[in-house]
């Protein structure tokens, strides 16, 4: 009997994309509570920023056309701090101002304090020629008023919050967070405090998946709820299902859809609702199901919660969570954005076999600014991800060669 094709890791995640449609229920927070979120409307400006033509250094308000030559002496007729407005500058006068004070009427240039000389008359000689327009920052150069500051769909960060501030807003629209059901399953898991390390049992392991999955969702900005570990028994994982289906809109599981005898989640999702299970081309992670819940008739809300079903080996889920699962939690919030830019480095390593899976590989940049990899590639060693700095995307049946450009995927986008 063949074997089933493995299906291209692009393709299953556009099928569940296609799946991922953003979720009703957009509410304004206010700007200290908005980190993260996802920006659910269009935000436009309700003024220009800067509101008036201002100084960008602390210096002289001047004519350019009274200081046509270095040493020229002028006399100071008004003070100008940051947050009050001065008169019309006076012909053969100029003013001081401050970073972020308002140009006076008249001027039309600054010369910045490094380049003038205070004479002991308190006139001011100017050092150097300015060129009309020189260190003025124009109303409205930054926001125009009624332009798009920020666009929907943006995941807001602080840099955002600043510029939803300087637009006097307190509150911003933000997408609901999708609500997820996390289970881990297997008899075989212990929970870390639980039992102490020495008294494991034979064939037992501590469950690291629950905490690294629950991490991730918690960054991408879902609301998790730890529906802890789903035991080998049908009927406790349909009954465990059925009830997270109710309030969530995403159940994820990691282990427990493949076609063991003790595999109850595959059956159990597909009594409840459908699943597609892939097997997908990728390593480690080949693993991978998604699917839907229906919600009973007497729910809180009608319809279906999405499924994901991971792959329990711990770098397998955290490396099929990162590629599948992070894309569709950001779309479920309307994200415009849901894949991380590659970055192209040089390798410092080689591979030297052909593999016929797309690999994700454990890297770190070394002294050199080039990437090398961790060791063992192994998708149980959970220590290859705290030492590497992201993952290099090799494609299938790609050879690398020390010194050859590669796609890099850092952590510190993927894991945000």
């Amino acid at each position: 009997m063949s074997r089933a094709p493995l299906t291209p890791l692009e393709d299953a995640l556009a099928a569940v994309l296609a799946q991922a449609q953003p979720l009703p229920g957009a509410a304004f927070v206010d700007l200290l509570q908005a980190d993260g979120r996802v920006l659910a409307a269009d935000c436009i400006a309700p003024l220009q920023v800067p509101p008036l033509d201002n100084s960008a250094m602390d210096g002289y308000a001047v004519r350019s056309a009274e200081v046509a030559q270095a040493g020229t002496v002028l006399p100071v007729s008004q003070r100008i701090p940051a947050g009050q407005v001065g008169t019309a500058l006076q012909v053969g006068t100029v003013a001081r101002i401050f970073t972020g004070a308002p140009l006076p009427p008249g001027a039309d240039a600054i010369v910045m304090q490094e380049d003038c000389t205070v004479l002991d008359d308190g006139r001011v000689r100017f050092d150097a020629v300015p060129q009309p327009g020189q260190f003025v920052r124009r109303a409205g150069q930054d926001i125009a008023l009624g332009s798009t500051a920020l666009q929907a769909g943006l995941r807001l960060t602080p840099a955002a919050l600043g510029l939803a501030a300087s637009l006097g807003l307190a509150q911003l629209p933000v997408a609901r967070r999708p609500r997820v059901a996390l289970f881990s399953t297997g008899d075989e898991l212990a929970l870390p405090g639980s039992i102490a390390p020495q008294d494991l049992p034979p064939g037992h392991i501590f469950n690291s998946n629950r905490y690294v999955l629950a991490s991730l969702l918690q960054r991408w900005g879902c609301e998790v709820v730890d529906g802890g570990i789903l035991p080998d028994d049908r009927v406790a994982t349909h009954a465990a299902l059925a009830q997270a289906a109710q309030d969530c809109d995403l159940l994820v599981t990691s282990a427990g859809v493949s076609v063991g005898e003790e595999d109850h989640v595959r059956p159990v999702v597909e009594q409840l609702g459908a699943l597609s299970l892939w097997k997908i081309a990728m390593k480690p992670g080949k693993p991978f199901a998604f699917g839907h819940v229906r919600r009973s008739s007497e729910g809180k809300t009608a319809g279906q919660a999405h499924f994901i079903g991971l792959p329990g080996n711990p770098v397998s889920s955290l490396i099929t969570a990162l590629v599948l699962l992070r894309p569709f939690v950001l779309a479920l919030q309307g994200a415009s954005v849901v894949q991380p830019p590659a970055h192209w480095l040089t390798a410092d390593f080689e591979i030297t076999q052909r593999d016929s899976r797309r690999e994700f590989l454990r890297a770190r940049r070394n002294a050199a600014g080039r990437l090398e990899l961790f060791a063992n590639q192994n998708s149980g060693v959970l220590t290859s991800t705290v030492w590497a700095e992201g993952l290099v995307d090799n494609p299938a049946q790609t050879l690398i060669a020390r010194g050859d450009r590669v796609r890099f995927l850092p952590f510190s986008e993927l894991l945000t």
